[in-house]
């Protein structure tokens, strides 16, 4: 990265205070992004042709992937400013943001989507020497300059052209910092304050403890967004280009087309002192709206805060799980707005105006925490009368409720104080896959003379290894009896069932000869629109494993984490023949496989692994790896975030 030495920041003081601005910049992008896709016309009752709400639907999905990458520059930075001995920093301004505030060319207020706010996010992420204008109505409202002038003692905000400029001179601060004062003085944080990968699966989020991890942090956020190339092919600047070009390509087709309800110019709750710039939302129903809707807002962020301050591993994947979660009641509440009249003057709908709280910090007691969030998040809980009858209202009503049931109990296992007037969970109904001669919820266990046969329905994929190699023992579509053991060879018998990719034939010898045993090497091969199919000694949590397992990426299994054969119903289409990543060896192949499914998230893999396409290449090995269980990667079968875009939602860690 290039020295930018026209932004002075010579003390660890300067450093605090410029990361400040950072996280402030990210958080209001990610709110502008948000606001704009969550203002797009795209679901069954709005008024626009299926043709076009998949094409609007693929816009929404781009920006929504722009945003969770924000989020994990906010992440990134609040580590940062962990590691230096600050703390991490969720504060920012009502929008509009007042002139001065950010630099002049920095202008940012919500606004619904439409060719000037696309244009606008086209120049917030422009790199350095684009000559992309700003959009119409994103003027500089005023000339002013900001900068040190003779202060010395006193941090103070200081010009920058481009945001990626403003992150390349924090680059060189923390080297030049870290020289003159020693990297082990600047970088004086608790490690334990850190959120890893470990705890929040956000793109390029990792633990920053030194100067390395430091530099690695900013690399991640000026090549993901601002900052990077003009040619780079994923950046921000360029999705939100192509989404420009299709934009247009689509008024050329249908002139009057409009991809987006017209939600509000910076919608306030309050009567403003000044109204200037802004809509004031006056009619009851998006008031109580946006009432709910700011609660969720400011109550995810106190979760967030408090996952960032936290010691204690377990409680802060409990506060960063929570925060994520609410996401999902947010969402449906900001687009319920967006279809809302806001007041009989303005011309225009309602929106979220993400109003803030002065301050998110709690007390560093977890007990003291979590009495306090789970208080607030019981009064979200409570049915206001007067909320519009809608299917978003009821989504967000529905996650509110879920993250509610799901939070009381691990507090209440976890945490030693009483929790506050605890609602019990509300239970939720399983859903069994049916399967032909599996309907019952425990395997099937069939003693023969030489082995007890064992087939567990759920796990089956029906793969027919059974029934077409040993015909005579698994009879298929009978009615009554249909496993006869007895009527196979033992070592045919064996044969077939470690050939069952699933698991789901699995057996016990009667005659002194061992049972099935660890692989020498642990594999997991991609199904061609199809499951995992691991091979290993596997360990899943809360679930009798063996030794081979096929687990769903498609997303729409019944069963999860297992397949239940929903990817043929759900059309799924994937590779079986991934690219080849790496070939570099293992010191060692075998040894216990741990997959944990991360709750909402991909399958958490640690253990030695080589992960193979169908037909046996290897694609790349791995310790450690994250594998995509929503369906909708586009780095298959490796997760890239987009399951928070997609609102995938599965139980797990």
């Amino acid at each position: 990265m290039p020295d930018n030495a026209d932004i002075v920041i010579s003390d660890r003081e300067q450093l605090l205070y410029t990361l400040s601005e950072a996280s402030e910049i990210e958080h209001n992008l990610m709110c502008c992004y948000l606001y704009a896709a969550w203002s797009l016309r795209t679901e069954a009752d709005d008024d626009i042709d299926a043709d076009s709400r998949e094409e609007v639907r693929r816009w929404q999905r781009s920006i929504f992937e722009v945003a969770v990458d924000e989020m994990a520059h906010l992440a990134l930075a609040a580590n940062l400013m962990n590691a230096v001995g600050g703390t991490a920093h969720f504060q920012r301004p009502n929008f509009p943001i007042a002139p001065g505030y950010h630099p002049a060319g920095l202008q940012v207020h919500l606004a619904p989507f439409n060719r000037s706010t696309l244009q606008h996010f086209i120049y917030l992420e422009r790199p350095a020497g684009s000559a992309e204008p700003d959009g119409e109505g994103f003027d500089i409202a005023a000339d002013y300059r900001r900068g040190l002038f003779g202060l010395r003692l006193m941090p103070s905000a200081q010009d920058f052209p481009t945001v990626g400029h403003l992150y390349n001179a924090l680059d060189a601060a923390l080297s030049e910092l870290s020289e003159r004062i020693g990297e082990h003085a600047l970088f004086c944080g608790d490690p334990a304050l850190q959120v890893g990968p470990d705890i929040a699966n956000l793109p390029g989020l990792i633990a920053v403890t030194d100067l390395a991890s430091a530099r690695q942090a900013l690399r991640t956020i000026v090549e993901q967004g601002e900052g990077s190339p003009a040619d780079s092919t994923h950046s921000h600047f360029q999705r939100f280009i192509h989404i420009r070009q299709a934009h247009e390509a689509m008024l050329a087709r249908k002139p009057d087309f409009v991809a987006a309800y017209p939600a509000a110019n910076n919608p306030v709750m309050r009567r403003p002192p000044d109204p200037t710039g802004k809509v004031w939302i006056q009619f009851a129903t998006p008031q109580v709206v946006l009432d709910l809707g700011n609660s969720v807002y400011n109550l995810l962020l106190r979760f967030l805060a408090s996952g960032f301050t936290s010691d204690a591993r377990e409680s802060k994947r409990l506060y960063i799980n929570a925060s994520i979660d609410l996401m999902f009641a947010l969402g449906p509440l900001a687009r319920e707005l967006a279809r809302l009249k806001a007041n009989d003057t303005d011309r225009c709908n309602a929106g979220l105006s993400f109003a803030t709280l002065r301050n998110y910090a709690l007390a560093r007691k977890d007990e003291t925490v979590m009495t306090v969030l789970i208080e607030r998040l019981g009064q979200l809980r409570t049915r206001h009368l007067d909320l519009p009858a809608s299917p978003r209202i009821d989504a967000a009503l529905k996650v509110i409720d879920d993250v509610h049931a799901r939070l009381v109990p691990q507090v209440m296992k976890n945490l030693s104080s009483p929790n506050p007037d605890p609602l019990p969970a509300t239970p939720v109904p399983s859903t069994q896959a049916v399967h032909v001669n599996s309907s019952l919820e425990s395997p099937e266990v069939v003693p023969g003379k030489d082995l007890t046969l064992i087939f567990d329905g759920k796990r089956c994929i029906h793969a027919r290894f059974c029934v077409t190699g040993a015909p005579q023992t698994f009879l298929a579509n009978v009615v009554g009896p249909w496993l006869h053991p007895d009527q196979t060879s033992t070592d045919r018998l064996i044969e077939v069932a470690h050939a069952c990719p699933s698991g789901a034939v699995a057996y016990q010898r009667h005659d002194g000869k061992p049972d099935e045993t660890a692989p020498p090497v642990n594999l997991m091969t991609v199904r061609e629109a199809g499951p995992y199919a691991f091979h290993a000694a596997l360990s899943i949590p809360g679930q009798q494993t063996g030794f081979r397992a096929t687990l769903c990426r498609c997303g729409a299994s019944k069963n999860k984490p297992f397949c239940d054969g929903s990817h043929h119903d759900a059309g799924f289409t994937a590779s079986g023949e991934p690219d080849t990543v790496s070939l570099d060896p293992l010191p060692m192949r075998d040894g216990n496989l741990q997959v944990d499914p991360l709750r909402n998230g991909p399958l958490h893999v640690t253990g030695n692994l080589e992960i193979c396409s169908g037909t046996g290449r290897v694609v790349q090995r791995v310790t450690e790896a994250k594998l995509c269980r929503c369906g909708h990667s586009r780095n298959k079968p490796f997760c890239d975030g987009t399951h928070r875009t997609a609102s995938f939602v599965a139980d797990g860690s």
